[in-house]
């Protein structure tokens, strides 16, 4: 898959004008490879391969990723950002308030409500991007 997803990021970039750098190689395969991760985690990662690639690197890269279509961002907490593969499905995160655990649950669960919301409201839910918060089974 590395191979498939080199040729797909350096033709998107070819598009715009841009070249495939190593960085955004490395920024890419770090989310593919930790599905749910902030920037701070891709860092890390992407640190274990090239101990020089810097924090706003990968913010900027992660920025142009998303532009891109390849990457998607959710808030799951106040804090950073999480970034996930956009070819994978998209789903809901529950997120516990008490252990931090995130589960998927998948968007086909929310369907009803986004149907609704769209015939009373006019309005049309982003299902990839809904975190929602609570207590997991273990912490209830």
């Amino acid at each position: 898959m590395p191979e498939q997803g080199s040729a797909e990021l350096a033709d998107l970039l070819r598009d715009r004008g841009l070249r495939l750098t190593p960085q955004r190689q490395l920024v890419l395969d770090a989310v593919r490879q930790l599905v749910h991760a902030t920037p701070e985690q891709v860092h890390a990662a992407v640190c274990e391969v090239a101990s020089g690639v810097n924090i706003t690197t990968v913010y900027r890269t992660l920025e142009l990723l998303e532009e891109l279509g390849l990457v998607t961002h959710v808030h799951l907490s106040h804090g950073a950002p999480t970034y996930h593969d956009a070819a994978v499905v998209q789903h809901v995160h529950l997120v516990c308030r008490s252990c931090d655990t995130v589960t998927e649950l998948e968007q086909s669960e929310l369907a009803p409500l986004a149907e609704r919301l769209l015939s009373t409201r006019g309005f049309r839910m982003d299902i990839g991007h809904v975190a929602l918060f609570g207590l997991c089974g273990g912490c209830a």
